[in-house]
């Protein structure tokens, strides 16, 4: 992928000065999903129309992990996607503020004022229905509100957003979609198609040896989805794509090892050990299956390859965010 040229910054102290009196949106957003973007947004448009630069604060470990990290968050937009896609939406930069038991000790009224009002000088913030933030989670949108009138600055507030069915999108939907292989079901709440990265590394080659060669990525957390066959787009590090099929699973029907995600890459040769890549996920094909010998299995690589690429022939951009994202 070519470098996004969103800025990012761990210290908010060190915001260089022409960032300094933007309009900052403030959450987690992972996922960034329809019901983020809706604040995003809200804040995209603020800042155009004071004329002021559009920045995002957000929070790495995420504050789940910290105060439980014997059941760690898992991620579906780890920091530098979330970046990426930040960038899409016209980010000028994103604060990933440090988060640990010392600064979730913070009194929201500490947060305020020295995060918002000495760091970052925020001449507008904008958050969720249910944001809470500071030490207990004193600080409320009600509260922040109050605060802004103190040190004089302004504050949106963005209702909750629902889905077609009148549903609350959420987080936690789009992970229990994905961990059961509805692709299609998570990307309609995210409004682009879900999107992992990760290090092509080494594996047995046993795709080679079958005429289907993969580039093989390691997923950090083998509970995010479901094991089975997808179609796939799989972006190179220097921006280049191309559709595939991948399969993540434990190879059953060889060695049922660790999992792993392996993507065969249409009308593509060549290395791509040690890069960093993208697959965005298209479309859920089938599960994962034991077939009775490799002929078999064969086969059904090649009906898997012709349903992918049927698949990807007719994909259209859900969204300009899944076009920049997927496409």
């Amino acid at each position: 992928m070519t470098e996004p040229a969103i800025r990012r910054l761990a210290d908010p102290a060190a915001l260089p000065a022409d960032l300094s009196g933007g309009v900052v949106a403030i959450g987690n957003f992972d996922g960034v999903h329809r019901g983020h973007q809706s604040v995003l947004a809200t804040a995209h448009a603020i800042a155009a129309s004071l004329s002021r630069p559009l920045l995002c604060l957000t929070f790495e470990p995420h504050p789940r992990t910290v105060f439980a990290p014997h059941r760690p968050v898992p991620r579906l937009t780890p920091a530098p996607m979330k970046a990426r896609i930040l960038d899409a939406l016209g980010f000028a930069a994103v604060v990933e503020h440090p988060f640990d038991r010392a600064f979730a000790a913070l009194s929201a009224e500490d947060f305020v004022r020295r995060v918002l009002v000495e760091e970052l000088k925020a001449r507008h913030v904008v958050v969720g229905f249910d944001f809470q933030f500071g030490a207990e989670r004193q600080g409320t949108p009600l509260f922040l509100a109050e605060a802004a009138v103190r040190h004089g600055f302004g504050v949106t507030v963005v209702e909750a957003f629902a889905d077609e069915g009148g549903k609350a999108v959420s987080s936690s939907r789009i992970r229990a979609h994905l961990s059961a292989g509805e692709v299609a079901e998570a990307a309609a709440m995210l409004g682009y198609r879900w999107t992992l990265e990760a290090v092509v590394t080494g594996g047995q080659q046993l795709g080679r040896t079958l005429g289907y060669p993969t580039a093989n990525m390691v997923l950090s957390d083998d509970g995010m989805l479901g094991h089975g066959i997808y179609a796939v787009n799989f972006r190179r590090a220097d921006g280049t794509l191309h559709g595939g099929v991948a399969s993540y699973g434990r190879r059953p029907t060889f060695d049922n090892g660790a999992a792993i995600f392996e993507t065969f890459l249409f009308d593509f040769t060549g290395d791509l050990y040690g890069e960093t890549c993208e697959v965005s996920l298209f479309s859920f094909l089938r599960g994962e299956e034991k077939f009775a010998g490799v002929e078999a299995l064969v086969q059904q690589m090649d009906r898997d390859a012709e349903a992918a690429r049927a698949v990807l022939a007719g994909a259209e951009p859900l969204s300009p965010l899944d076009r920049a994202v997927a496409f």
